[in-house]
């Protein structure tokens, strides 16, 4: 008789084996394993890093880093591209497994090529986070050269903005940073 897993949770994932290069996440119980991605995806996400840490070291208070995890059920632990979290937000949310349990104030996915991983980003993620009372939420395309921009509106993030070139990417989240969208697509 054969038995079908019904939802993946966390400890199901920790027990499994992997593969050295792919990522693996949980949304709603199901499981999501993506492959290492294309290089200008993390020149891409380092820019990123590092505009939002050259922002926080100037009085933003808080930590930008990329690819941490965040727990926020048995059966949801997603691994974003890029996340800014407040000094007082961090202390509330991290626990003694390294990880993220609750949403920081700012997610940002980059696109990788493909359906399923934008169906992912914009579908699956953004229900996700609009569930769990993030702020805001940025996906990147690197191949459109484009920064859609989400907020919460009556308690979903709606896209507030779909920025481009030399448009200057601003957020309430973050008082104070300005960066030109130009500038996370140079390579």
């Amino acid at each position: 008789m054969a038995v079908s897993l019904l939802r993946w949770t966390n400890e199901l994932l920790e027990h499994m084996p992997r593969l050295e290069g792919e990522r693996y996440e949980i949304i709603d119980g199901e499981l999501y394993v993506t492959t290492a991605p294309h290089l200008q995806h993390q020149i891409v996400c380092s820019t990123l890093v590092t505009e939002l840490t050259l922002w926080s070291r100037s009085g933003g208070d808080g930590l930008a880093f990329a690819g941490p995890g965040v727990i926020y059920a048995d059966d949801e632990g997603v691994v974003p591209d890029v996340v800014w979290v407040s000094q007082a937000r961090l202390a509330q949310i991290v626990s003694e497994d390294g990880k993220l349990h609750g949403s920081p104030e700012l997610v940002v996915e980059v696109l990788s090529p493909g359906k399923a991983n934008a169906e992912r980003d914009r579908e699956k993620k953004l229900d996700l986070y609009s569930r769990r009372g993030l702020q805001e939420y940025w996906i990147v395309d690197w191949q459109a050269a484009t920064v859609e921009l989400y907020r919460p509106k009556e308690s979903v993030l709606e896209c507030a903005a779909t920025l481009r070139g030399a448009e200057i990417l601003t957020s309430p989240t973050l008082p104070g940073f300005s960066c030109s969208v130009e500038e996370f697509f140079k390579f």
